[in-house]
């Protein structure tokens, strides 16, 4: 299998980047979309020169470094998956295929595919925690939570910060991510006394960090590897008027 691969170049936040071609031969249709890039790499090192700088981490859509656009898509053309679950039998032989970084003001480009995203580590810093006494775990059942509810707090804790919400949003908006980690602790008991200084404090850090106002495109919820629900944004909304209100 051969494709060529149209990559964007940029040695760091403040240099000029392009998109540079590449043909590669020797693929199969078995390897991961990672493990095209690998080899790739293997080839310009051959050639001695400069690899391609991408992220990674598991290799297993837990943890979301991977990410990047294909062909104009984040994660590539599947729903639901993380880059590194995406495989080259999604492509046909003798395909182009443009592969770009993530592009928000708020995720600078550090090199070529791989993005500063510590802009959703600051806003997990401000609450996505609970404050509690350390020591033996209660038993799991001491503090009853309706399925409902644990169901959904548990959908919202499913995101894996990829940012792939972030890159695909018209507005670079971070609501989905921010909604997502704000909701899945607000929901159970152990998050309830922290809930109101939590949504005002982690919805100011977002703004403060550059990511752009929600207009409800849906556009994340799409793209969302994890297939979070635009509910939560609403929710999120909801419960930051309550807690300018009454917090």
């Amino acid at each position: 299998m051969k494709v060529t691969f149209k990559i964007w170049r940029q040695d760091g936040p403040k240099d000029k980047g392009s998109l540079k071609s590449y043909p590669v031969d020797g693929l199969t249709e078995d390897m991961s979309f990672l493990e095209a890039l690998d080899h790739l790499n293997e080839q310009l090192v051959l050639q001695d020169e400069e690899v391609i700088a991408y992220e990674y981490d598991c290799r297993e859509g837990i943890c979301g470094q991977c990410g990047v656009f294909i062909n104009g898509r984040a994660h590539g053309p599947h729903p639901n998956v993380t880059t590194c679950q995406l495989h080259m039998r999604s492509f046909q032989d003798g395909d182009t295929i443009v592969v770009e970084p993530w592009r928000a003001a708020s995720f600078p480009i550090i090199k070529d595919l791989i993005v500063d995203r510590s802009a959703f580590d600051r806003i997990i810093e401000k609450g996505a925690y609970i404050s509690a006494k350390t020591g033996t775990a209660p038993e799991a059942n001491a503090i009853l939570i309706p399925k409902e509810i644990s169901d959904q707090a548990m959908d919202a804790a499913a995101c894996i910060g990829c940012g792939a919400c972030v890159a695909t949003c018209k507005n670079a908006s971070a609501a989905l991510f921010t909604a997502a980690k704000i909701n899945h602790l607000n929901k159970l008991p152990q998050g309830k006394p922290e809930q109101h200084r939590r949504v005002k404090e982690m919805t100011y850090q977002m703004k403060e960090e550059g990511f752009g106002s929600c207009t409800f495109t849906g556009a994340c919820e799409v793209e969302c590897p994890e297939g979070i629900s635009i509910t939560n944004i609403a929710e999120m909304n909801a419960r930051n008027l309550k807690a300018t209100l009454f917090g």
